[in-house]
């Protein structure tokens, strides 16, 4: 299967070693700065591989290469809508990295013009994928949880100057947002498809605390009521000293409770069943090693993405995924801008750029 990438910087490294992992053929990459092509290529060792094709304009990529089956956009935020669209037009499948859009109305087009032309749309949520992740979702659709109570995800996070000068993109209302939209989406992703998906209300409050050289917040807490009776909370920042702490989900239900730990949602911290068996000894304490916070999802998810393509399937992280995850990061900002609880689903919100809504600082008063 021809592939390609577009966009080569901090996350890039992961959809290359993902392409490999799955025997992808690497026909092209793409970027606006030539050097990070070449550095990432150099990581892995095909720096000397001609056969790649380099472009600082995906258009062109596009245009040359009418045989591509699969693209990841791993751009900057604010672009991946439209750069998702065009691929879409032209007949390519894609995965897109978090957050799938920057608002309800291009997420919702993703999602039409995707089934209009029956191409194959992945939002890139790889932590679905972890071993934690999965025996849990195993158990809640076993029913060994019984009836949710409640839940919670907490992404205590450290990222300091250095890392918002290596892309001035980042903290930014046009182009990225805050810690919710960027590092937290991922844990509000699990949140929100292991409480049942179908969030009621919303009531949100962010601030900026530490990073006064950011447009966005450095901290974002929230309170999540969902049509099945169970309540969550949402805790997300960038602001722990002096390096990350965890990303936990915890899972309380009538006769089941997990806490998923580690510092991005790979260990079973806490495992307890009224129906326990002999194999749940095994996920007591259970560890996923990892080298980084992305984790090791990104390989599984390429795979479901290849599988869904060859055999005309939804992917199991597909646009829907992308989009109630970008909704309810979403629903926090509008919550805490207006000052009360907000109702979902969210129409149209932030359909401009979010630097219109939310440049004043009025966000974070």
């Amino acid at each position: 299967m021809k592939y390609a990438l577009i966009g080569c910087g901090r996350i890039a490294t992961n959809h290359i070693k993902a392409a490999l992992n799955n025997g992808l053929e690497l026909v092209a990459v793409c970027d606006v700065i030539p050097e990070h092509m070449e550095s990432l290529l150099a990581k892995h060792n095909l720096q000397n591989d001609e056969s790649i094709a380099r472009y600082t304009d995906y258009k062109q990529m596009l245009a040359e290469h009418p045989d591509l089956e699969l693209i990841a956009i791993a751009t900057e935020s604010g672009l991946h809508a439209q750069i998702a669209l065009e691929c879409i037009d032209a007949g390519v499948n894609v995965i897109i990295e978090k957050p799938m859009a920057m608002n309800m109305r291009d997420a919702e087009e993703i999602i039409r013009r995707s089934g209009e032309k029956g191409v194959t749309v992945c939002a890139c949520h790889q932590n679905r994928f972890n071993v934690a992740v999965q025996k849990t979702r195993q158990a809640l659709e076993a029913g060994r949880f019984g009836r949710l109570s409640h839940g919670s995800i907490h992404v205590r996070w450290n990222r300091n100057k250095a890392y918002y000068e290596q892309a001035p993109w980042r903290g930014t209302w046009a182009q990225d947002g805050g810690c919710l939209m960027n590092q937290c989406i991922h844990g509000i992703d699990l949140l929100r498809w292991m409480m049942g998906n179908e969030a009621d209300e919303v009531y949100g409050v962010t601030k900026q605390q530490f990073h006064d050289y950011l447009e966005a917040e450095d901290v974002g807490m929230a309170v999540i009521r969902f049509k099945n009776g169970a309540v969550a909370t949402v805790e997300g920042t960038t602001n722990v000293y002096p390096k990350n702490l965890e990303e936990t989900l915890y899972l309380f239900g009538e006769k089941g409770t997990v806490k998923i730990g580690g510092t991005s949602t790979n260990n079973l911290d806490v495992w307890e069943f009224s129906d326990e068996t002999e194999a749940d000894q095994e996920n007591k304490g259970l560890e996923e090693q990892t080298s980084n916070v992305y984790g090791n999802g990104h390989t599984s998810l390429y795979a479901d993405v290849i599988d869904a393509i060859r055999t005309h399937r939804r992917p199991y992280v597909d646009a829907v995924a992308g989009r109630n995850a970008l909704e309810m990061v979403l629903a926090i900002y509008k919550s805490c801008k207006e000052g009360r609880p907000v109702k979902l689903p969210l129409s149209d919100f932030a359909s401009e750029d979010m630097k219109g809504l939310f440049g004043d600082g009025s966000l974070h008063s």
